[in-house]
């Protein structure tokens, strides 16, 4: 296994990059407002061995919530996830250890700013009160900027850009306690996307993960290939396992992480150089604290279920359980659904075919499947 020696950064009580062990991550799943559920998690993946635990806030209440967490957990490395309010890191920043944001979504926020300003704001609140931060790239959410500059099929060269742009404007104002990640679905472009992007700025420290991988076994099987072909060409200073897991067995994410790490370690590897998918694909987001409603894991279960009988199908079904990536990251399947508090939205491709009540969407789901499949059997062999 090659090495390859990024900048340190430190986390908490956690140092990453320049040699140090890669860390193991996972996120609460819980809302953030449910502060003793949201403590159980902390608790269940402390007990797993994570490194860092990430919590989302979105609002002044869950800064409340996240207050009442770090008093309950004085110990625990905590990562927060602005999403939709940046300008509450100076609000959080007390109670954690590490910023992340996600350039895609920081782009929509606040149009009439530019983007440097807002960066300067938070590299100052990280650096007021000791924290690390990562910039989060996701391929469901890259701002369409960058998006408009290269053939709808590419979406991987975005990506980096974006990536590479704010690592400049945080070098530039001379912040270097940072991290980076490129994510997406599909394994093989998280390693192309990678291996692009470590070439470019061999120094970035890499978190890695492979982003709405799903169910296990599958999910788990995505994410080793990803970390596999990565990892054995020194790639990777922290991973998350993203699965999507009821709750109680949210720290399920921290062993198989630990078990591939050791697995990679000792030269157990199980992949090929390329994952190459065949039949039904199911994606699906880890149960996280932006889930609105529990009973998007159920259906995620579900549908595994009930499209068993379409499994030699090339097709590609999405499962998102927010608002938040669930729009966006839906739109390159065949399929898609994201999930509200008391309904999901249904999507073939990125058009919209209605919300229906978590107990009409498996109906409906198949019979959207039923006649794609049709389709296909009846398009002419190219």
């Amino acid at each position: 296994m090659t090495t390859r020696k990024t900048r340190e950064i430190r986390i908490g009580n956690v140092k990453i990059g320049g040699g140090n062990p890669i860390a193991v991550q996972s996120m609460a799943a819980t809302r953030t407002q449910d502060i003793p559920a949201t403590i159980r998690q902390v608790e269940l993946l402390e007990a797993a061995g994570a490194d860092v635990i990430r919590i989302a806030v979105d609002n002044p209440k869950d800064v409340d919530a996240l207050a009442e967490i770090r008093a309950a957990r004085p110990s625990a490395n905590l990562s927060i996830d602005l999403q939709e309010n940046y300008r509450l890191a100076e609000k959080v920043a007390p109670f954690v250890q590490k910023l992340r944001y996600n350039p895609g979504h920081l782009y929509h926020l606040e149009r009439e700013k530019p983007i440097v300003d807002k960066v300067r704001y938070l590299v100052d609140v990280a650096r007021e009160h000791g924290c690390a931060m990562r910039i989060g790239v996701n391929a469901g959410s890259v701002d369409p900027d960058k998006l408009a500059r290269y053939d709808k099929d590419d979406s991987i060269t975005p990506m980096i850009e974006s990536a590479a742009e704010h690592c400049a404007m945080l070098d530039a104002l001379g912040f270097d306690q940072y991290c980076v990640s490129i994510k997406d679905s599909d394994p093989n472009k998280v390693i192309d996307a990678n291996l692009r992007f470590s070439e470019m700025r061999p120094d970035v420290p890499l978190h890695l993960g492979v982003t709405e991988a799903g169910m296990p076994p599958d999910g788990i099987i995505k994410t080793r290939i990803a970390f596999e072909q990565l990892i054995s060409r020194g790639i990777g200073d922290t991973i998350r396992v993203s699965l999507t897991l009821p709750f109680e067995r949210k720290g399920e994410e921290i062993t198989v992480g630990r078990g591939i790490l050791e697995d990679i370690a000792e030269g157990r590897f199980r992949s090929v150089p390329r994952f190459e998918h065949k039949g039904l694909n199911i994606i699906s987001c880890p149960s996280c604290s932006r889930v609105e409603n529990e009973a998007f894991i159920d259906l995620a279960q579900n549908v595994r279920e009930m499209t068993e009988y379409a499994k030699e199908q090339n097709i590609t079904i999405a499962v998102m359980g927010c608002r938040v990536n669930g729009p966006g990251e839906t739109d390159d399947a065949d399929l898609g659904m994201w999930c509200a508090p008391s309904f999901v939205n249904l999507k073939r491709g990125p058009v919209s075919l209605g919300q229906y009540t978590y107990d009409e969407i498996l109906t409906r789901l198949r019979t959207e499947l039923d006649k794609l499949i049709a389709e296909k059997q009846s398009a002419p062999a190219s």
